[in-house]
This record gives C-alpha cells, sequence and structure tokens, in this order.
C-alpha cells in the first residue's frame, strides 16, 4: 500500500468499534455471511497486538460496536468477557495484525464469489474496472485445509507480505486496510471484480483482458494516485449515513 501523504489524527477504540461493527452490518446486508463463520478485525489503537472480533456464534446482523470482543495474536480473550470466539479468527486474523501492524482491519469471507474465483487457477483477471485497482495487489495462498497451524500461519503472511489482500484458494478472499473503511471498500471492489469476471466467463466462455500490462498499471496508479486519499474516505460517511437510517443499532 501507498504511504499516507498527510498526517491524520489518531484513531480512538471507540471509533474503531463503531466502524467494524458498522461493517459488520453492511456485510450482512449485502449477503457477504456464512451464518456465524468468518470475520472482519481491526487492531485496537494503542494496543499493540490487539485487536476486535466477533464473538462466536453471533451473526453479523447482530453486531454492535459494545459486542465486539478483544483478542490478542495468540487468540487469548482479554477483555475479561470470557466470550467465545472461533480459532480460525485468530488463526488467520491475528497472523496478519502480527505481521502488519500498519493494518487496522482484516477482512475474510466465504462468499460465492470469493469462493468461486478462488477455485480458478488465473485467479482475478484485469478485465474490469474494479479489478484495476486490485492489479498486482493480490497474493495467493494454497489450499491447507482449515488453516489452524503455526506453520500455515507463516506460509500465509508470507505469501501476503506487502500486498492488498489474497486470495485463499478453494477457500475465499482476504484483505486487509489502513483503517476499516479502506478494508471494507477493497472487499466490495474484489466482489465485485469476481462477479463481473465470473458473470463473463459463464456467459460468453471467455472474457477480454486488458491486453497491455502497462495500461492495466496505469489504471491502478491513477486509482490510488499520490495517497492522499485512501479507499473509504469519500464513501465512508455516506454508507454509515445509510446505515444510520436502515440499522442504527450498531453504535450500541
Amino acid at each position: 500500500m501507498n504511504a499516507p501523504a498527510r498526517q491524520r489524527p489518531p484513531r480512538t477504540e471507540a471509533q474503531v468499534r463503531i466502524d467494524l461493527a458498522a461493517a459488520y452490518r453492511m456485510a450482512a446486508v449485502n449477503g457477504w455471511d456464512d451464518t456465524v463463520y468468518t470475520h472482519l478485525s481491526a487492531s485496537v489503537p494503542g494496543e499493540p497486538g490487539h485487536y476486535l472480533l466477533n464473538p462466536f456464534g453471533a451473526t453479523f446482523d447482530e453486531i454492535t460496536a459494545s459486542s465486539l470482543v478483544k483478542v490478542n495474536v495468540r487468540g487469548e480473550v482479554v477483555d475479561g468477557s470470557g466470550a467465545p470466539v472461533n480459532p480460525s479468527g485468530f488463526s488467520i486474523h491475528g497472523a496478519v495484525h502480527q505481521a502488519r501492524p500498519e493494518v487496522e482491519c482484516v477482512i475474510h469471507l466465504h462468499t460465492p464469489w470469493g469462493v468461486a474465483l478462488s477455485m480458478l487457477p488465473e485467479g482475478l483477471q484485469p478485465t474490469s474496472q474494479y479489478a484495476m485497482r486490485l492489479y498486482g495487489r493480490l497474493g495467493r495462498h494454497a489450499y491447507e485445509g482449515l488453516a489452524l497451524g503455526a506453520e500455515e500461519q507463516e506460509r500465509l503472511k508470507e505469501d501476503l507480505g506487502e500486498l492488498d489482500g489474497l486470495i485463499l484458494e478453494n477457500h475465499g478472499t482476504l484483505v486487509v486496510g489502513r483503517t476499516v473503511a479502506e478494508a471494507w471498500m477493497l472487499m466490495h471492489l474484489l466482489e465485485r471484480a469476481a462477479q463481473a469476471q465470473l458473470r463473463a466467463m459463464a456467459a460468453a466462455g471467455g472474457v477480454v483482458p486488458v491486453v497491455h500490462a502497462e495500461l492495466a498499471q496505469r489504471t491502478y496508479d491513477e486509482w490510488v494516485g499520490d495517497g492522499s486519499v485512501w479507499d473509504g474516505d469519500v464513501e465512508w460517511p455516506a454508507l454509515l449515513r445509510r446505515l444510520d437510517r436502515t440499522s442504527p443499532g450498531y453504535r450500541d
């Protein structure tokens, strides 16, 4: 990711909790949930090695700012709540937060479009403007089961490196963001790109990629600009206003 071109005010835990709860609610509206599985997590400002996660057994539409559970990268609940958390929530998310302390948010999903994309050997292709934002920014991680082992955590971190996300083969998708808003928007773009590519493949048996890598790279460069505006900066306030109208309880 590009380094920030301007100083941003420090975030508070309350702000992060509200944003993360909002992201869960909007993910549910978009059909990104998988009953009580998969996670959106966010690091806790001022508490290195700690992040917020949904309690295991709650659906995305039930999440509120106060119901989020604080855990450390070893998967231990540290807020005194004793709330249950899914082991995969810290085997995957804990590994990423540990490896990428500059990242605020990690989103890992099992959406139908994302899982279908993860089955394609060529992955996401530069076939739509949505996909251009992620051109050269998605890695791949081979399927190894339920992603619970320490050795796989190391491979996961290596495959992600400094990229914006991963296609988890035969499993789903993962993106990271410097804010919850950025991560949410990157997943939105990945979902849109996957839908467009897979629908075109189903309708025509093939897709028309951008032939020249230079054009795809130029489009990506134009999209991210000088780094002063991050994905989500413009969209997030509008998305929160809509959520306040339709599902205001997320701030509780």
